[in-house]
């Protein structure tokens, strides 16, 4: 159980190609105790979800990412999956908001392959951190240093794995909004 995290605002920044238990999990259990959970898109058209690599469900974004001020959310979440993050890191306006969100010490929260957000927006430098194995040399060459965690805390930035993660990311997250 989640301590009340009513008040609180949370992004998810997503778009096609997103693992969907990587989103999912963290928008239930984080509605679930109370916060209000935006979803951010390239655009306004449903955003397709993979289980590894077959497409499942669709989720309806709420806003365009392009339209996000950072100042307006207490959280971001960055799902993996390996098409989702690989678009979004080509997004100038996703990868500031990344950087948005870290300068402002908000928690900054990516699980799988979503670490690929963290690398592109430069901000793993001297940090702790995991991610799915095949993007971990890409973590270290950008400055990480890389652990094997469920839920690797560091500072206001959260990193797991994989999918059988989630209960331990959305645990971490919870922790971090409750202060």
């Amino acid at each position: 159980m989640m301590d009340d995290l009513s008040g609180k605002t949370v992004l998810i920044m997503a778009s096609d190609g997103f693992e969907e238990v990587e989103l999912t999990g963290p928008r239930e259990r984080l509605s679930q105790a109370g916060a209000r959970v935006v979803i951010a898109s390239p655009t306004l058209e449903p955003i397709q979800a993979r289980v590894m690599d077959d497409p499942t469900i669709k989720v309806q974004p709420d806003v365009r990412i392009e339209e996000v001020d950072a100042g307006d959310y207490d959280a971001l979440v960055l799902p993996g999956g390996v098409i989702n993050p690989d678009h979004l890191r080509t997004n100038e306006t996703a990868v500031q908001l990344v950087r948005d969100f870290d300068e402002a010490k908000k928690p900054v929260a990516a699980i799988c392959h979503g670490p690929w957000m963290l690398v592109e927006a430069d901000v793993l430098r001297g940090r702790k951190a995991t991610s799915w194995p095949s993007i971990r040399t890409d973590m270290r060459n950008a400055g990480a240093n890389v652990v094997d965690e469920a839920a690797c805390v560091d500072g206001h930035l959260i990193t797991s794995r994989n999918p059988d993660d989630v209960p331990d990311f959305c645990a971490a997250i919870g922790r971090a909004l409750a202060g």
